[in-house]
């Protein structure tokens, strides 16, 4: 790693989270392509890449890098950070992070970053935080499928969320901990993104 350090501040404008430390722990008590940086900045704290994990992945030569720019396009880490800072903040200079960025994968793609994976999903030190999107449903999105047999609109983005859990392989008990949407549509004027958590041992 070169001797400057790189950081990776949350620049997502309207974020939910606040850019004040004391304000976000607050808030989070109630509820809670690899990019070449070499931390990542909260409001809480500062998350270190592991560089040596980060250098065992890239001699893979499975990885692109991924520009800074894009990673703050994309942006979606930086909804999650904060909350994995806090969940950890109890550890907070005991662990580092390896943030991957997956992009649509080729079924012999997913088995060969599956194998990849595997002897770091098998280490108990290992925690492996997979986020996904669900349906971003409404015109602004370019998506307003509706299964008008499930009720009203926001019933059928419901089942169609867990339903896409079965889809993709994940046919295991993965019960949702919390779920909701960002509104809940009743015509095809609204829109809705869904937000789904949940939690799965592998053993």
């Amino acid at each position: 790693m070169p001797n400057r350090v790189v950081c990776r501040e949350a620049s997502h404008a309207g974020s939910w989270h606040t850019a004040s430390g004391p304000q976000l722990n607050a808030q989070l008590e109630g509820w809670l392509s690899q990019v070449h940086v070499d931390i990542y900045r909260t409001a809480l704290y500062d998350l270190p890449i592991d560089p040596k994990i980060y250098e065992e992945l890239w001699k893979t030569g499975m990885f692109e890098r991924m520009s800074l720019q894009t990673d703050e396009d994309e942006h979606s880490i930086e909804m999650h950070l904060p909350c994995r800072a806090k969940a950890m903040e109890s550890h907070k200079d005991e662990f580092t992070i390896i943030p991957v960025l997956v992009g649509a994968l080729s079924e012999s793609k997913e088995q060969e970053f599956g194998e990849l994976f595997s002897k770091y999903l098998a280490d108990p030190s290992n925690l492996f935080v997979v986020s996904s999107d669900f349906y971003h449903w409404g015109q602004r999105f370019r998506y307003n499928y509706y299964d008008e047999s499930q009720g009203e609109i926001h019933r059928s983005i419901e089942h169609l969320d867990k339903m896409e859990l079965r889809k993709n392989g994940m046919n295991v008990s993965f019960p949702f901990l919390n779920y909701a949407q960002s509104s809940q549509g009743r015509d095809w004027q609204d829109s809705s993104v869904s937000d789904a958590a949940g939690a799965l041992s592998v053993h």
